[in-house]
């Protein structure tokens, strides 16, 4: 008896931590997004390609080595006519030549565009730094919001539930007056059927739970039937400086520090092009090989080996205006994310303004609702109260029941509302 009895506490105790396990704290779901979630894992393969591509190679600063081959191998009649009058003839004649060798080709100067484009690789690489961590913002304000979704889903179901058991009460009640003959049968029936609408918004609530559960699960990059078990309440104790949010936006919101990298970007795109009216300068080495033979002729066969070196120099002329269109396209895209900037800046900063006044309208609303529900519970308590001692009727109790639902809802979205506004503001100068 002693081993059974220590293997069920072992058995409890195993069951108890799995439940502990099962456990999601919202702190645990950002935790999970941040190594799961799709959208974020894709975010950062981006990220991590403009860093591969910041290369000194990839400007074209650096030289390129390679084996270099030809062969070629021709037959012909041939007739050659020399200047002393003699003529020979060649039927079949044939030759054949191979060249193999190890070369360098390395651009020492192309007007500065290589040190142009390395930095423009910098920015690039920046910019999908800073593009990654907006995707992360955005991934978790998605699923804050999931999270507390389902927590408003299930204090929902909760506040059916307490109207549910007030309803069966009221049946059971309305049941006694009714056979005891202090109560009309129209109010047996009213309450029966108020019992059944809370049956049927029960059974519906649970699916919008489970609706809300898959959602979450979709963004922590779990499968859709996993279960879940989260915190029951949703804190809203967050007191915003406005000032101090005002003075962060512009220096840490993600959609402003990317249009300003984009800034950068044009104008290195231009400074690029602009490179293109400047000379061009290439060096090219190695150590080759080559080989001929023909089958006729004064030469019948050559062979070389050794080291060559040699350059080029290109001055553009004239290119067919590709330089000047390529420039003034360049300026135009470097006006545009000049404009493309004040334009998000505006819409940034007044997104902050609309959320701020939304929030500290939300902490009114729910203030004035918290006092509104005690009143409404304590209607419908009253009204239960006085129904049973037969001084009320069914449908004063009905509509104090409403009256209380209703506020329950509002109450419950109130705050799950505020929690979004505070999650938006946070999201917006990239403190979650």
């Amino acid at each position: 008896m002693k081993n059974v009895k220590i293997t069920l506490i072992f058995v409890l105790v195993c069951m108890t931590s799995l439940a502990v396990a099962q456990k999601l704290t919202i702190e645990d779901a950002v935790s999970i997004a941040l190594k799961n979630n799709f959208d974020i894992l894709v975010a950062k393969n981006d990220a991590s390609v403009s860093k591969v591509n910041n290369t000194p190679g990839n400007a074209g600063m650096l030289p390129t080595v390679g084996i270099v081959g030809t062969g070629n191998y021709s037959t012909s009649n041939t007739t050659q006519k020399l200047g002393s009058g003699t003529e020979n003839n060649y039927p079949n004649y044939t030759s054949s030549s191979v060249s193999l060798g190890a070369q360098l080709n390395w651009t020492l100067y192309d007007g500065g565009k290589m040190f142009v484009t390395k930095s423009k690789l910098n920015e690039i690489q920046s910019l999908g730094e800073i593009q990654f961590k907006d995707k992360v913002l955005q991934t978790l304000f998605n699923v804050i919001a999931a999270y507390y979704d389902v927590v408003r889903q299930k204090q929902q179901l909760n506040s059916i539930y307490e109207v549910l058991s007030y309803n069966e009460d009221r049946v059971r009640v309305s049941q006694a007056g009714f056979n005891a003959g202090s109560l009309i049968k129209i109010d047996l029936l009213q309450a029966k059927i108020d019992l059944n609408v809370s049956i049927e918004n029960k059974i519906n609530q649970q699916f919008t739970v489970e609706e809300s559960l898959k959602t979450l699960n979709l963004l922590l990059g779990r499968k859709a039937d996993e279960l879940i078990e989260i915190n029951d309440s949703i804190p809203v104790n967050y007191t915003p400086d406005k000032a101090d949010l005002q003075q962060k936006l512009n220096n840490s919101n993600t959609s402003i520090l990317s249009f300003q990298k984009q800034i950068d970007i044009a104008e290195l795109t231009l400074k690029e092009n602009r490179s293109l009216y400047l000379p061009n300068l290439s060096f090219r080495g190695g150590y080759y090989f080559n080989q001929s033979s023909n089958s006729a002729g004064t030469v019948l066969s050559n062979n070389s080996l050794g080291p060559q070196i040699g350059g080029s120099l290109t001055v553009p002329i004239y290119s067919a205006g590709e330089t000047k269109r390529k420039v003034t396209v360049a300026k135009i895209e470097a006006e545009s994310a000049e404009l493309d900037l004040q334009n998000i800046k505006l819409q940034v900063n007044t997104l902050f303004l609309n959320t701020l006044t939304d929030f500290e309208n939300q902490q009114q609303l729910l203030k004035i609702e918290t006092e509104n529900n005690q009143l409404a519970r304590e209607n419908m308590q009253i009204s239960f109260e006085r129904l049973k001692h037969g001084q009320t009727t069914s449908t004063e109790l009905h509509l104090a029941e409403e009256n209380y639902a209703q506020s329950s809802t509002r109450l419950i979205n109130f705050r799950y509302n505020l929690k979004l506004a505070e999650t938006r503001l946070k999201q917006l100068v990239s403190a979650l």
